[in-house]
């Protein structure tokens, strides 16, 4: 059975929500974000992916996290993105889809700096897979 999520976020006129389904996120994570990234609990219990990779960070409890945190990944971000967060950025599920889409030019959007670069060069091109996987995301929490 599918569980479907929506998320709200703090809503005005002119702010989106996002309505994405766990269940079709989790799929797309199986299919294209394994190979890069896992869902490890703390108690170090892999959810998703696989337990030894670690090209990019570990997913779990990235909803609420501060941008280029996370203590296992340490020095692998990129510059650009443990700026962002120094700046006090902290991922929400609607940000987050919006960076599996373009992760570069979302930092160039968020820095205001054209020159800023990412070392997630994976995109997903839909935004209906953007969407299932910020809610996937947004569903593991810590």
């Amino acid at each position: 059975m599918l569980k479907k999520l929506l998320i709200v976020g703090f809503v005005t006129a002119a702010a989106p929500v996002l309505a994405g389904d766990v269940g079709a996120g989790q799929e797309v994570f199986e299919k294209q974000c394994k190979n890069c990234h896992r869902i490890q609990d703390d108690a170090g219990n892999v959810i998703a992916g696989r337990e030894n990779t670690k090209t990019g960070p570990n997913l779990y409890g990235v909803v609420g996290r501060q941008a280029g945190t996370d203590a296992d990944f340490g020095n692998k971000y990129g510059d650009d993105l443990v700026k962002l967060g120094a700046g006090g950025f902290v991922w929400t599920a609607e940000e987050l889809a919006v960076y599996v889409q373009d992760p570069r030019d979302f930092l160039k959007t968020k820095l205001d700096d054209k020159r800023a670069k990412t070392k997630m060069a994976f995109k997903l091109r839909k935004e209906e897979d953007a969407n299932n996987i910020a809610a996937y995301l947004a569903s593991i929490t810590q």
